[in-house]
């Protein structure tokens, strides 16, 4: 299993990359915001020589214009993986079955070259999502151990716990391995 580490605005741009083979940094969220820290957290990874990617955290509504904004404030280099974050907003709403697998193909054309992830929970996977759409792969977060999410589905990445920040495992043989599926290979 290889390590990584998801960060947000709410982390540093320094976050500790020892031991890491990976990185995901939040991106964009609706059709508004851009995490103010995103270059700075882009270069600490790829400085550190982690493959890095991206997530966008998805509203209701306005798909391609959310899709649209994410791939352009995503940084753009081969390799780099994308994903969309699919989970309750904060007004206790969420993206339907539908908008979620909409937005997906729709990043997925914007950007053919990068793989697209689904990113939700373990309850999302179980209990909301009908059409077990993930694009290119699944990241599911279930906060048991590394590499032990509960589904029965296929995974690629494993989001384990949050404490004291969020810490992923990635089902892949070596960092080798993850560069080659990230290209594309």
């Amino acid at each position: 299993m290889l390590r990584g580490i998801d960060v947000s605005a709410y982390q540093s741009s320094s976050y500790g990359t020892d031991g890491l083979s990976f990185a995901f940094v939040k991106a964009t969220e609706g059709r508004s915001y851009v995490n103010p820290r995103l270059g700075a957290q882009t270069k600490h990874g790829r400085d550190a020589g982690l493959v890095v990617g991206f997530y966008h955290f998805l509203w209701p509504g306005h798909l391609d214009a959310q899709a649209q904004y994410f791939v352009t404030h995503a940084p753009e280099k081969a390799g780099d993986i994308l994903a969309v974050d699919w989970e309750t907003t904060g007004d206790g709403t969420h993206a339907s079955n539908a908008e979620k697998d909409h937005f997906l193909r729709k990043v997925k054309e914007l950007r053919p070259h990068h793989r697209v992830l689904l990113y939700c929970n373990r309850d999302f996977w179980l209990n909301v999502d009908r059409t077990s759409y993930a694009g290119d792969g699944l990241w599911i977060a279930d906060y048991v151990t590394a590499g032990h999410p509960r589904i029965k589905a296929a995974w690629r990445f494993h989001q384990y716990t949050s404490e004291p920040h969020d810490k992923d495992v990635a089902d892949f043989a070596g960092k080798a391995a993850l560069k080659e599926w990230a290209s594309g290979a």
